[in-house]
């Protein structure tokens, strides 16, 4: 009786390590990257949509440099959304309270994406929290549209403008 436990333990063991290597092995990630501009003038302390231009994805070729068609792609996460300041240069997120990303295309529902609350960062890059949420269709498609949505502790000056590096964990069957 022993026997047959420590052997059915060992084979589950094995099983599992198995499929993690598998899947391991079938991830990959996809880089994708967008930019905005916080215009000046704007009112402080709420909330307000900052204009984003669609994406168009780079994920085809993704799949076929890492041997995979969307068809076969089973799970997509974010893994981080880091935010820079372009211009000016010489500006930190000292000016922002939050901001929430959100993600969408022409056939799927609106996510959130990521987000930042309580922003206190003095430097000009900052990495988000990025959601749990299952992104297999928003990554497949062709393009999608993001939709920032900002609140400020000032009023700014000047226009801020802002690029997006996000970073999708993509976990696919083999061809």
């Amino acid at each position: 009786m022993k026997y047959r436990f420590l052997l059915i333990s060992v084979l589950i063991a094995i099983n599992l390590t198995a499929c993690e290597v598998v899947d391991n092995l079938l991830t990959f990630t996809v880089r994708d990257e967008s930019t905005f501009t916080v215009k000046s003038g704007l009112p402080f302390n709420s909330p307000f949509e900052v204009p984003t231009p669609d994406v168009t994805t780079n994920s085809t070729s993704e799949f076929e440099n890492n041997k995979t068609k969307a068809e076969l792609v089973k799970d997509v996460k974010l893994k981080e959304l880091k935010l820079s300041i372009i211009n000016p240069t010489d500006k930190t997120f000292s000016f922002l309270k939050a901001v929430h990303i959100y993600i969408s295309t022409n056939s799927s529902d609106e996510i959130e994406l990521a987000y930042l609350d309580n922003i206190s960062a003095t430097t000009n890059t900052i990495n988000l929290i990025c959601t749990s949420n299952k992104l297999d269709q928003y990554i497949k498609a062709n393009s999608y549209k993001l939709r920032t949505q900002v609140t400020t502790r000032e009023t700014l000056t000047q226009d801020v403008e802002i690029k997006s590096n996000m970073t999708f964990r993509v976990t696919a069957d083999p061809l």
